[in-house]
């Protein structure tokens, strides 16, 4: 039988497999932005996208030459449902998986991923340091300077809009507005 944990549960596990502050917000984040898109896409699992999200880069920290790879493994081990093991693998498409994102939460998943890297990595520059007052323009002109925040890949973040059947701005629009919803209870 496989286990659907809670968004709790995911971020206890991710924290078993994560110590670095920066991918344990990381996966908040994403987490928080998947629950977003899921009232708004699939109301009746907004749990489960978040869970998504918290466990998407479950063995980043420990296994980075396996990503997505060794979570599987690890997330087959402890006995979570498929969907879950298949949709946070899924966002390693084309880069260490060959597990095309197929349904639309984990197109979303791949598309955000990155994206919410490169839209925090705008928002620290800014005075206020937050995307309480960031615009499209601004994370646009940015995701054209290919030297910043150049870890962010936005051939991956360009592939994902594509799958969505969105232009890179509808979907940096979307996930600014994601990224607002969880001020305050995170600061981005």
């Amino acid at each position: 039988m496989s286990y659907i944990p809670t968004v709790l549960e995911a971020y206890d596990l991710l924290k078993q497999y994560n110590k670095d502050e920066f991918h344990l917000k990381h996966g908040k984040i994403v987490s928080g932005v998947m629950g977003y898109f899921a009232k708004e896409y699939d109301p009746g699992k907004v749990d489960y996208w978040k869970v998504v999200g918290m466990l998407h880069d479950l063995d980043f920290e420990l296994y980075p030459e396996e990503h997505c790879i060794k979570s599987q493994e690890l997330m087959k081990g402890l006995g979570l449902d498929e969907g879950i093991i298949r949709a946070t693998a899924s966002h390693g498409y084309g880069i260490t998986v060959d597990i095309k994102p197929e349904l639309f939460m984990e197109k979303v998943l791949y598309a955000v991923d990155e994206l919410t890297g490169l839209i925090g990595a705008v928002a620290i520059m800014r005075p206020s340091k937050s995307v309480s007052d960031l615009e499209v323009k601004s994370v646009m002109k940015k995701y054209k300077t290919v030297n910043f925040a150049a870890g962010c890949s936005r051939e991956v973040i360009n592939n994902g809009a594509n799958m969505l059947g969105w232009e890179v701005s509808e979907l940096i629009d979307k996930t600014i507005l994601a990224m607002r919803s969880l001020i305050p209870d995170m600061e981005i």
